[in-house]
């Protein structure tokens, strides 16, 4: 009967607009949850039978579907903690939650957000007040993240920051810049040598130093330009590790640059580069004393001996003053003496459907049928954007934009609410026909 698919569609009509009102309340009431996507509530039209040229109508109602908009992003909100991360474009973080630690992570579904509050528990393990662990790639000893697999997360771990550690960082590669006096190679010159000490940083974050000597080749007439260079390391007892004869340029165009140098004893000297491997204790240091015809590394000009450039890597064992994550992902430790390692990496899901996720509680969200298999990139790299450090993400809500809403939806759920009362008050004069 007509009459009755119009209380139907009268009654759908409150259905749906309830389910309305419903998104609205929750947008509203989430309008300054970090991370929040709004949802939003679509209707359909239900057709019973819609026959051409018909006598009779039956209406077939309204019927709602709901939709969550993941893919949307709030505005970036600044803030004081380093650790504070929130994901400026595609991707998400991974995360997991505090009760599954311990537990094998082929056995803990993954999940991710795209914003959250992350500081260190009493075990050092990074998490947000409501539990929310994050999950990296640990990195190697010398920083180096290893291939680990990017459609699992098997190569993902806690991600663990001991406020109490303490690191040094060997000295690897050393320049050495330095002027020796082209009138000590003079005939009649008194060929004392010149001595430097270049301090280094073992692999234990010993100092240990590099003692150079540069002794001139005294010339019977004229200028020899060539000058013989003993290395001793400290850590060796004081062992030769390296001996080389030293010849310079004295050409109008290239006077006083390094023209040949020869190995006597020690790691051999590569012409293309400028360096030379030295074996100290702990394992090679590279010396660079600069290329043929260069002037930024040993020269021989005038009569001043002096360092021009004298450089090094590494530093003495530091302890933990700041961490800070970087656009990249990289999580970075930076020590009191100024050394900055890095030790884990952070990657960001994504997956082809951002909006078919499964949302769960705490902002948080996991791979269902509908938003296809997850891929884990690096930050930056792909689709997926950076990561910002000191930061959160806002809400999506526009809360002008809900009452709004709220105002059209009051006003057709009053209108569905009268097409009822009217469908009642013509039954009621179809009962009162038989009176």
């Amino acid at each position: 009967m007509t009459i009755s698919s119009s209380l139907n569609a009268g009654v759908a009509g409150l259905n749906a607009n309830a389910t309305r009102l419903a998104t609205i309340s929750d947008n509203i009431a989430n309008s300054s949850t970090y991370g929040y996507k709004r949802s939003l509530a679509e209707f359909e039209s239900m057709v019973i039978s819609d026959s051409r040229g018909a006598s009779t109508y039956a209406a077939g109602g309204v019927r709602a579907s709901t939709v969550r908009l993941i893919e949307e992003r709030g505005a970036l909100v600044g803030t004081s903690n380093p650790l504070d991360l929130a994901v400026s474009g595609r991707g998400m973080l991974p995360v997991m939650p505090a009760v599954a630690l311990g537990v094998d992570m082929g056995d803990v579904p993954l999940m991710m957000t795209t914003t959250g509050a992350f500081r260190a528990d009493a075990d050092g393990v990074l998490r947000t007040e409501s539990g929310l662990v994050l999950l990296g790639w640990p990195a190697n000893s010398d920083g180096e993240i290893p291939n680990f697999p990017r459609d699992s997360v098997s190569g993902l771990e806690p991600v663990v920051i001991n406020v109490n550690q303490t690191a040094g960082d060997p000295t690897t590669r050393i320049t050495l810049g330095t002027n020796l006096p082209a009138t000590d190679t003079a005939a009649g010159a008194s060929g004392d040598p010149r001595s430097r000490t270049i301090e280094y940083f073992g692999n234990l974050g010993t100092s240990e130093s590099l003692d150079i000597t540069f002794t001139p080749v005294v010339a019977a007439t004229g200028y020899s330009n060539t000058w013989r260079m003993e290395i001793r390391d400290s850590a060796s007892n004081d062992a030769l590790i390296g001996e080389y004869e030293l010849t310079f340029d004295d050409s109008r165009t290239s006077g006083g640059t390094l023209a040949n140098v020869t190995t006597v004893s020690g790691g051999a000297y590569d012409l293309a580069t400028g360096m030379i491997d030295l074996p100290v204790a702990g394992g090679a240091i590279s010396l660079e004393i600069g290329k043929p015809g260069e002037t930024n590394g040993l020269t021989q000009l005038s009569d001043s001996f002096a360092p021009t450039n004298i450089t090094k890597d590494g530093s003495p064992v530091g302890n933990l003053a700041a961490v800070e994550v970087d656009s990249n992902g990289y999580i970075l430790a930076t020590y009191d003496t100024g050394f900055v390692r890095r030790i884990y990496q952070i990657p960001l899901i994504d997956v082809p459907n951002v909006n078919g996720l499964t949302t769960m509680d705490n902002q948080t969200y996991k791979v269902s049928p509908d938003s296809g298999s997850f891929f884990l990139w690096d930050a930056g790299d792909g689709p997926t954007g950076a990561i910002s450090g000191y930061a959160r993400e806002g809400s999506t809500t526009d809360v002008a934009a809900e009452l709004t809403s709220l105002i059209q939806t009051q006003r057709a759920y009053s209108s569905n609410a009268k097409v009822i009362q009217t469908v009642d008050e013509m039954l009621q004069e179809t009962t009162n026909i038989k009176r």
